[in-house]
């Protein structure tokens, strides 16, 4: 590859990645509503058609969005639990729900693109992208290896903590008696004895 071609390409994806954050700033700012593609092209001081080729609209940058978003939570579930690994089950466990549940209130628009916003992602089929993956297998990762019906159990957990989640940010459940709610999820996902 020549240099000028190399200096291209690391340019593109400098862009790329400028766009991507710039769009993140807008939606944690104002909203996703106030996401425009001419707003964002004016925001990192490119023409919409530039704009255009990297993404096809707005649509491509929240599925983007999403999936940087689902990078993070992965990590983010991952740490948590190995920062308890060697600790019982259900502790270890109670750190990943812990890390999702601050995921989602700390980055709101975040969370909203991953799981509210549509997008053509994929869920748990053949064209799941990557970071989707990851985020699924680290709640698996948190269950022990033994637990009857993993996949399931890490499914419902991720459904639980999803409703929770959405309405905790909503108001719609009172903020007392999260620690009640996650016990008990806890306590259902791998019961005692």
């Amino acid at each position: 590859m020549s240099v000028t071609r190399d200096r291209r390409e690391r340019e593109r994806a400098q862009r790329h990645r400028l766009i991507l954050m710039a769009a993140r700033e807008l939606a944690e700012a104002e909203g996703w509503e106030a996401l425009t593609t001419r707003r964002l092209a004016e925001r990192v001081e490119y023409s919409q058609p530039v704009l255009y080729s990297h993404f096809k609209g707005k649509d491509a940058i929240v599925a983007a969005v999403a999936q940087e978003g689902f990078t993070e939570l992965a990590k983010l579930l991952r740490t948590a639990r190995t920062a308890t690994d060697g600790q019982e089950p259900r502790r270890r466990l109670r750190a990943v729900c812990q890390a999702y549940l601050r995921f989602a209130v700390e980055r709101p628009a975040l969370y909203q693109a991953m799981f509210v916003l549509p997008t053509r992602l994929e869920f748990a089929g053949e064209e799941t992208p990557t970071a989707l993956r990851a985020a699924f297998d680290a709640f698996m990762e948190a269950l022990p290896e033994a637990a009857p019906e993993r996949e399931a159990r890490a499914e419902l957990l991720w459904a639980a903590l999803h409703g929770i989640s959405t309405l905790s940010a909503t108001d719609r459940i009172p903020a007392q008696g999260g620690a009640t709610r996650l016990d008990l999820l806890i306590e259902g996902i791998l019961p005692r004895g």
